[in-house]
């Protein structure tokens, strides 16, 4: 891969940016809509730019394929369970939280590739690492200021959500030869098959009188921090490598706080520094070990 330039470097904070800024309008978002609409508005205005891209630069798309299962499989994993249960959980917990939790990705996806791939195992700096990150994560629930017996669930259920990024990626390892314009357009088809009847019977968005805060922030949601992001997050890949690409996990939680605080005036508390800090020690050990 070529040496990052002062551009790739400014893209990568962009790609940090809009990824870090999805957990604030989540919140906004949760302001009138529930966890199922705005699932169901991300896949759909997030398949927007990535099909567009597809029919411009003609590449097939194989959500019906012979590997449609898979693809409908990776598409609710990756797509639709995370994008429900990060939605339920930020309507209880403040933002800059779930930006942490969610950092914790690098560290699931270590200990999972250990189990379930040949080449990644784990080694005495990768583990500890593991240990360090996690360890800060278990702090950050002891903050009985932000996290309480209300809403513990849906802290929790912002970690599952961001497990299951980590599944969906071991999964995509099964099509990992296909084009990722392909993959994604895929599987962002069918997790938009997958909300259309769970958002018609559950939520009933149509029966809503949403804000306009909400409804920009859910569009915002879908195109930007879904759609372009990705299309950002693949240019960085090709161009620099996924080692490159990887730092982003250093700058979301920081950017997350930090826009918490600018837009919803979230309090930080000492605890929430402690166990940002614990995290991205952690995260530098991982992929330090690797």
């Amino acid at each position: 891969m070529k040496q990052p330039k002062t551009l790739d470097y400014i893209l990568l904070t962009f790609l940090a940016l809009i990824w870090s800024s999805a957990f604030f309008n989540i919140k906004i978002a949760t302001y009138s809509y529930g966890p199922v609409t705005i699932a169901f508005g991300r896949v759909l205005f997030g398949a927007i730019p990535v099909l567009l891209l597809c029919l411009y630069k003609k590449i097939r798309i194989e959500a019906f394929s012979k590997d449609w299962h898979w693809f409908a499989m990776i598409g609710f994993i990756n797509l639709v369970a995370p994008f429900f249960l990060i939605s339920y959980g930020v309507k209880s917990v403040q933002s800059n939280l779930a930006a942490i939790l969610m950092s914790t990705t690098p560290l699931s996806s270590t200990v999972l590739g250990h189990f379930f791939t040949k080449n990644e195992k784990f080694n005495f700096i990768k583990t500890f690492g593991i240990l360090i990150g996690f360890s800060g994560i278990i702090y950050l629930f002891s903050d009985n200021l932000l996290i309480n017996d209300n809403n513990f669930i849906s802290a929790l259920s912002i970690l599952l959500g961001s497990t299951c990024y980590v599944i969906g990626g071991v999964l995509t390892l099964k099509i990992s030869k296909k084009k990722n314009e392909n993959v994604t357009g895929s599987i962002l088809i069918w997790a938009v098959i997958i909300l259309i009847p769970l958002v018609i019977f559950i939520e009933k968005p149509w029966t809503l009188n949403p804000s306009l805060d909400s409804t920009i922030s859910l569009i915002y949601l879908g195109m930007v921090s879904t759609g372009l992001a990705w299309l950002l997050r693949f240019r960085i890949l090709k161009n620099n490598g996924l080692i490159f690409q990887s730092q982003v996990s250093y700058l979301i939680p920081l950017f997350g706080i930090i826009l918490g605080y600018v837009f919803l005036k979230e309090i930080i508390t000492p605890k929430i520094i402690i166990s940002l800090t614990a995290v991205l020690i952690g995260l530098y050990f991982v992929k330090k070990g690797d």
